[in-house]
């Protein structure tokens, strides 16, 4: 637990005696808060979600991560999209593992959200690796494992092959709400911070925290979830809590003031860690 508590207290050490912090300290006006600003299946609110469209303007918006849902071809190609179905989102119908990664790559995942994205494609796992690692964190969604035996060896080695399977600063978080999925993860990417899921205020007892906590750095509720409480709760079990998903203001500035380390959001420009 805790896989990097240590590098980031020394980071943090770093960054608060550093001139550039204190210049920037004393130039804004009001409390600057630590928060994560991850960008929900890139910028959605502005691009077509889980395409290079919303993930690169999440890298216009400044955000600190793009969110993204991992799913499997039924030819073992690993391909980003949230449902479990291509219907909502692109201009094909049917199952994504029942369909082969030739026919995937072959939709238009972009028109539904207007003209200007026609022609976006559904991006691979390794693509969106090669292209964003370094650049931006990556918090990468298991959605549905159960439907896709073994995806998780899949991903972990796609990690090995690329270094990642040892991220710096926690730059590269995996989350799911299937929670033996996240423990299998932990197993095979021990370096590599977990993330749980949850809209149930069930998973939301100290009992259910400190289950969490054997194997996940990351408890991750529905916005609706949220309390001052929870949140000191999942602290003092050794987690950061994230959650989702801001559409308004008014919620992204309610969760600042609860104190959460990261705000899941459609619309990064909406997140001002400034009172």
């Amino acid at each position: 637990m805790n896989k990097k508590m240590l590098l980031g207290t020394g980071f943090s050490l770093i960054l608060l005696f550093s001139p550039f912090t204190q210049a920037f300290a004393q130039e804004t006006t009001g409390e600057v808060r630590k928060v994560d600003n991850v960008a929900h299946r890139g910028a959605s609110g502005y691009a077509p979600e889980n395409t290079i469209a919303a993930f690169d303007k999440a890298i216009e918006m400044k955000a600190d991560y793009i969110e993204m849902d991992i799913q499997r071809s039924k030819d073992g190609e690993l391909v980003i999209m949230h449902d479990t179905s291509v219907d909502r989102t692109t201009d094909g119908t049917g199952y994504i593992k029942d369909l082969t990664f030739n026919q995937l790559k072959n939709l238009d995942a972009g028109s539904w959200k207007g003209d200007e994205f026609a022609g976006e494609k559904i991006p691979t796992f390794d693509e969106i690796l090669d292209k964003y690692h370094g650049k931006i964190g990556i918090l990468l969604e298991l959605k549905a494992p159960e439907l896709y035996p073994g995806i998780e060896e899949s991903i972990a080695q796609e990690l090995k092959d690329r270094n990642l399977d040892k991220p710096q600063n926690e730059k590269m978080i995996i989350q799911s709400f299937n929670f033996e999925s996240m423990k299998k993860m932990n197993t095979l990417l021990p370096k590599v911070p977990i993330g749980v899921l949850t809209g149930s205020k069930a998973h939301t007892t100290p009992q259910a925290l400190k289950e969490f906590s054997a194997y996940a750095d990351y408890f991750n509720p529905s916005y609706g979830l949220i309390t001052e409480d929870l949140v000191n709760q999942v602290h003092s079990q050794g987690m950061k809590i994230q959650s989702w998903t801001v559409r308004s203001h008014e919620s992204a500035d309610f969760l600042l003031k609860m104190k959460v380390d990261g705000i899941i959001t459609d619309y990064p420009d909406y997140v001002d860690p400034r009172k």
